[in-house]
């Protein structure tokens, strides 16, 4: 193994290897950065991403590097709009076993890791993800070990992982500040809160609804913390006591979670945390994991959703925006766990209300998320529980969550659709 204060790439890198990795605010900048700069004498790469936080990679790269991607989301958004990134659509869940057969290869990985914790070693900091399993079938890992990287438990297994080549940083980590949390998203959290009991497992994602829903949470006791990925609102939560996992029937005492997407208030509160369990998405996202968590509620949200509870939450306008990542992973789990439910919360409309979110039809016919697995919808309106219900009283349910200046001609447009008379 050999330890730089810098690196020749070209030593380790070939024509034609596929790079993976750490995702969201967890990329090893001191390595992406050398690949950027490096990569003309390197020959053409590919480049597999998750959420990207950074904008080290630029439009203009695709000159000696490819991009692809599970999702459209953070700075991944700019290379879709430019072409210069091609998706594949699949859950987070099936990452893993996608590079067990090789269908997505993995040549080199970069990990970010943290200096040597309580066990003398390092750990994969706040993002375990996917990036063991693809350290486990790379011809050549590199690690930046970045003595800003906070140890945590759960990401400490780097076992049986050959490091080919170090190198050492000292940076911030990259920061995902929280959004902003409006009358909308208040109005929101307080319908979403009905549904969600006193030691309720939770899963969300990250953003202005998930906050809200979250801080609405306070009075609540012995929630539990299961998701793929968590930021300060998490860490707000369980300062104010709602969070105990004293309850949770697998991982007790533990708050479980595969990425941590926050700011510095996260990654203080991760150093060395005995409480925070971060494992990879092969563990977090799987079915076998969810359906042994009594009381999982997950809580997601959509770009669209259809009046019997399809649900698009890739594209806009023809763009791919968002991702499959792990909604439908938790959904499903949430389904099939005892108590559980499945929140997906959403404005009723956009573009300053001159657009309605609930359709007659997804615009862009994608569905991320069938019908089957619709259990309960809120917006701003109010709340609607579709789980067992038949079509007509879903239209029904559905419009009355609409925003009061679409519900009319939805109403109208409904008729015909699903011929209520």
């Amino acid at each position: 193994m050999m330890t730089r204060a810098a690196i020749d790439l070209s030593q380790y890198i070939k024509s034609g290897d596929t790079i993976w990795w750490n995702q969201g605010t967890a990329e090893p900048l001191t390595l992406t950065q050398a690949l950027v700069q490096q990569r003309a004498a390197l020959g053409h790469c590919t480049v597999f991403l998750g959420l990207t936080n950074s904008s080290t990679l630029q439009p203009e790269h695709v000159d000696h590097l490819s991009f692809l991607s599970y999702c459209g989301l953070g700075q991944n958004r700019r290379l879709l709009q430019a072409g210069a990134l091609d998706v594949i659509p699949c859950h987070c869940s099936q990452v893993p076993a996608l590079l067990a057969s090789g269908t997505i290869a993995c040549d080199v990985v970069f990990l970010h890791l943290s200096p040597p914790g309580p066990d003398g070693k390092p750990s994969l900091g706040v993002a375990n993800d996917y990036l063991i399993d693809a350290a486990r079938r790379a011809r050549v890992v590199i690690a930046e070990i970045n003595d800003q990287m906070p140890w945590t438990y759960g990401s400490s297994g780097l076992d049986g992982i050959r490091i080919d080549a170090v190198v050492h940083s000292s940076r911030p980590l990259l920061d995902m500040p929280a959004g902003r949390v409006g009358d909308v998203e208040r109005r929101i959290a307080g319908h979403a809160a009905a549904f969600i009991d006193d030691a309720a497992v939770l899963e969300m994602g990250i953003g202005a609804i998930p906050d809200a829903i979250l801080a609405s949470l306070t009075s609540r006791r012995n929630l539990g913390i299961h998701s793929g990925m968590v930021g300060d609102s998490v860490v707000d939560l369980i300062e104010s006591g709602a969070v105990t996992n004293a309850h949770k029937s697998i991982d007790r005492g533990l708050t479980t979670a595969g990425v941590l997407l926050g700011t510095q208030r996260v990654y203080r509160f991760a150093e060395r945390n005995a409480a925070l369990n971060l494992q990879p998405f092969s563990y977090t996202h799987a079915l076998s994991t969810l359906v042994r968590l009594d009381g999982f509620t997950a809580i997601n949200s959509a770009i669209e959703v259809d009046l019997t509870g399809q649900i698009n939450a890739e594209v806009l306008n023809g763009a791919y925006v968002g991702a499959l990542g792990g909604q439908s992973d938790f959904i499903r789990g949430a389904l099939v766990a005892k108590n559980g439910r499945s929140i997906i919360a959403l404005p009723s409309t956009a573009l300053n209300d001159t657009v309605s979110r609930i359709v007659l039809k997804l615009n862009e016919g994608t569905t991320t998320t069938a019908r089957s697995d619709a259990d309960v919808f809120v917006t701003e309106w109010g709340a609607a529980q579709l789980r067992g219900q038949p079509l007509k009283e879903r239209v029904r349910r559905m419009i009355a969550i609409a925003h009061p200046d679409h519900r009319e001609q939805l109403e109208r447009e409904s008729f015909s659709f699903i011929n209520l008379h």
